[in-house]
């Protein structure tokens, strides 16, 4: 069945996904101005009569919004039901290629086309077991290129839930192997930058503010507050159980952490409330900092 299946899948390779579709809005200044505040990005290059777009809105100006794409073929939706009845019901997007040919400017008129241009063997991922597909989609403005942009989803079939109990574990690299050390002992470390003494967290390999990479750390008191929280009821996870807040804590010495607020009901949280730092065992294996509503404190 598996190579039966993987035949008929390869035959969507080549076919079209969307013929001539038209960029539903013009490039414009507005969504410019907008994607630059959510990103952050402050080049000029972005602003004023000569403006253009960032490159990375490339696919900014093909989406169809909630009402849809326009051009879009048959294909896609067919090598997507195929892989519906077959199980793979599970989507995510992986990753995307993208390589630019022009500035793209306000007043511009996107159209594109797209195709499917590989579908994977069957793959074993953390996620499931499934196919990735990419699709190639090829932007133009005014008839000219302006870029090509690659989209690859996975549709899969998700692995079994680990049973109820067994906590996710974290994710320990050589960026942060010294903040879970200090856990372990019971402590909770802050980096400080070796240039410029600022306190960061989480822990990161440079400074934000200097762009020093020299660091040490400092222990913190143990003592915060919260500063925003949200009480998780819905959708139930593996080993938790709901409802029980997760709180942002502003510590004493300024940086913030987010972590579970224990120790008192979930619905007498309130921002402001004082906490204390301790450790709470994780099925017997590791330690994880938590903080302790104080008696007395707000709400």
């Amino acid at each position: 069945m598996t190579d039966e299946l993987y035949a008929r899948l390869k035959t969507y390779e080549g076919r079209a996904a969307a013929t001539s579709g038209v960029g539903k809005d013009r490039v414009n200044e507005p969504m410019i101005r907008h994607w630059c505040e959510a990103m952050g990005d402050g080049n000029p290059a972005y602003a004023g009569p000569d403006a253009v777009a960032p490159p990375t809105m490339l696919q900014v100006w093909t989406m169809g919004g909630l009402s849809g794409h326009t051009g879009r073929a048959a294909a896609q939706d067919e090598l997507f039901e195929l892989l519906d009845g077959a199980g793979y019901t599970s989507v995510v997007a992986t990753d995307c290629e993208q390589e630019y040919l022009r500035p793209l400017r306000p007043g511009d008129r996107v159209t594109y086309d797209a195709v499917i241009e590989s579908v994977s063997e069957r793959k074993t991922t953390k996620l499931g077991t499934g196919y990735f597909i990419t699709t190639r989609m090829d932007v133009r403005a005014g008839g000219e290129p302006a870029g090509t942009h690659r989209f690859r989803i996975l549709k899969y079939t998700p692995r079994a839930r680990k049973p109820k109990g067994s906590r996710p574990r974290p994710v320990v690299n050589r960026d942060n192997a010294g903040f879970w050390e200090g856990v372990a002992e019971h402590r909770l470390l802050i980096q400080r930058c070796g240039g410029c003494g600022t306190l960061r967290f989480p822990w990161l390999p440079g400074c934000g503010r200097c762009g020093s990479p020299d660091w040490d750390t400092v222990e913190a008191s143990g003592s915060g507050s919260v500063f925003s929280y949200v009480v998780m009821h819905h959708p139930p996870f593996p080993a938790f159980d709901p409802p029980f807040a997760v709180g942002l804590i502003e510590l004493a010495e300024g940086v913030r952490i987010v972590s579970n607020v224990v120790g008192i009901p979930p619905d007498r949280v309130r921002v402001g409330m004082p906490v204390e730092l301790e450790f709470s065992r994780i099925d017997g294996e590791f330690e994880l900092p938590v903080f302790r509503g104080v008696q007395g404190g707000v709400g």
